[in-house]
């Protein structure tokens, strides 16, 4: 499945001092971000008006050190000021180095948090909020376009949003990804938000192994029976080659979120012992993996 990509282009410019001005969607996450940027020792403004960065971005540069790294966070709030922002980004980045950040979401993500926090949409509430958010990403789409990384949080924890942007702005270069290997059952549907999906039936099911059965694949026995037939270590073997080869160029595309599904039966034996290999195998290389069993906790039949 071709990866949905996240990050446009680097920068024109590299310097050692950082401006970035980040927008995006209500309800996306802009503020945990914000606070993560001033964590990471980062001069930060929230709601400024558009109009006031470049008389900001002049006193940044003429503070000669003072402030090392800012970041401005403009968005929705500022009603059809925020139209000005593609023009103005323009003309910033032919003078000055700068990255625009574009914090997004699922339509079904923000409508959700928009419930749990029964906060208002800044676009008022004269229609649902469902139509509030198509007309708010039909307004930001001409910045989107412009945008140097474009940041999907759909899939991300509080925490793990956090770790993300501390890992790519705090150190220069790296640009992570966060792998969720997913184990699931084919009986109860593929996942919709997978990248990649493996379907590992082919191997002896420990289901109809009666002393098995009543375990998962997380038990010893049952990983250890698995692993008996050398078709599951070939199989690993192949899929571990075939993601240090994906890896780097997801990685070099900019991808910051990639999920690995792989499905059995019912989701409960095979591909929750082998979701549980693939995360260490990724872990031992250096990448943030974490492994999600999807249907294990479904009533055995």
């Amino acid at each position: 499945m071709t990866p949905r990509p996240d990050h446009k282009r680097t920068p024109a410019k590299s310097s050692a001092r950082q401006l970035v001005i980040l927008t995006g969607l209500s309800g996306s996450g802009k503020g945990s971000v914000l606070k993560t940027f001033e964590d990471l020792g980062f001069y930060c403004v929230d709601n400024l008006p558009v109009a006031l960065i470049p008389t900001f971005t002049e006193l940044y540069e003429e503070s000669r050190g003072e402030i090392e790294r800012a970041a401005l966070l403009v968005d929705a709030r500022e009603g059809q000021q925020i139209e000005q922002l593609p023009e103005i980004y323009r003309q910033l980045r032919a003078r000055h180095a700068a990255s625009l950040v574009f914090i997004e979401a699922s339509d079904d993500a923000i409508q959700r948090r928009f419930s749990e926090t029964r906060r208002p949409h800044p676009l008022g509430q004269g229609s649902s909020i469902a139509e509030r958010i198509r007309e708010e990403r039909r307004r930001m789409a001409p910045i989107r376009r412009l945008a140097d990384v474009v940041i999907d949080t759909t899939k991300f924890t509080v925490h793990e949003l956090r770790q993300f942007i501390i890992d790519r702005f705090q150190k220069s270069g790296r640009r992570p990804l966060l792998v969720s290997v997913v184990s699931f059952g084919f009986r109860y549907g593929v996942p919709a938000d997978s990248d990649l999906v493996f379907d590992v039936r082919f191997l002896p099911n420990p289901h109809f192994v009666p002393r098995l059965r009543p375990y998962s694949g997380k038990d010893v026995r049952v990983a250890r029976y698995i692993r008996s037939f050398p078709q599951t270590g070939e199989f690993l073997r192949r899929i571990e080659s075939l993601l240090a080869y994906l890896i780097p160029h997801y990685i070099r595309e900019g991808k910051s979120y990639l999920t690995i599904a792989l499905g059995c039966t019912g989701g409960r034996h095979r591909s929750v012992m082998l979701a549980e290999v693939i995360r260490l195998a990724l872990q031992r290389k250096g990448y943030a993996a974490k492994v999600v069993h999807r249907d294990l906790d479904k009533a055995v039949t």
